[in-house]
């Protein structure tokens, strides 16, 4: 799956996953969501925010989940997008 509006650059916010290159982690997002807040509230409250913007977040993160591989360390490896998450 490409992740068109998720970034990350390892000069701009420690390489964190972000929207748009706009410095919003998709962390941030994903705890919106799961705080219960809609598209809608997301947007109100973080403008420069799309609704396409919220849609992809989780999808990134249940790829992340699923590609998380099981070992004595917790570590995240994979590849997104042609970057690593770790």
């Amino acid at each position: 799956m490409a992740f068109t509006r998720i970034t990350s650059d390892p000069n701009r916010m420690g390489g964190v996953p972000c929207i748009r290159h706009l410095r919003f982690p998709v962390a941030t997002v994903i705890a919106m969501i799961a705080d219960g807040m809609t598209t809608d509230e997301i947007i109100a409250e973080h403008p420069d925010l799309e609704p396409d913007d919220i849609t992809e977040a989780p999808k990134f993160a249940a790829l992340a989940m699923q590609e998380r591989q099981p070992s004595g360390s917790a570590r995240l490896r994979t590849t997104i997008a042609g970057w690593s998450i770790r």
